[in-house]
């Protein structure tokens, strides 16, 4: 299957370093944000991606252990396993969106003519 895979996404992490121009970035992922400051300044682009991926996954993993308690009893606090689900989900959402983008921006770089 040609595209973007496991192996082509690690190659393009570790090959696609965009360093920033000391701008003031900020993402927001999860209701997490992380505003670049000095230590952050040289972060690439691929650092910044792998720290959004990373925050998703941990979302999804509590996500899923708060619906574990809830199916075992250890919890019957409904709402927040609900809301803990559903920011989950759309942390997943916007990163799927986040790809899409990336790799809509990669085909059109590729179709350009040196």
């Amino acid at each position: 299957m040609e595209g973007f895979t496991v192996s082509n996404a690690n190659r393009f992490l570790d090959t696609g370093m965009v360093r920033g121009t000391g701008d003031s970035q900020s993402l927001s992922i999860g209701g997490s944000s992380s505003t670049s400051s000095t230590s952050d300044a040289g972060k690439s682009f691929a650092d910044t991606l792998k720290d959004a991926v990373n925050s998703v996954n941990e979302m999804q993993k509590s996500s899923d252990k708060a619906m574990q308690a809830l199916a075992t009893g250890k919890t019957d606090n409904v709402a927040d396993v609900m809301i803990a689900a559903e920011k989950a989900d759309i942390a997943l959402r916007v990163m799927v969106q986040v790809r899409n983008k990336i790799i809509d921006a990669y085909q059109e770089v590729m179709k350009m003519q040196v």
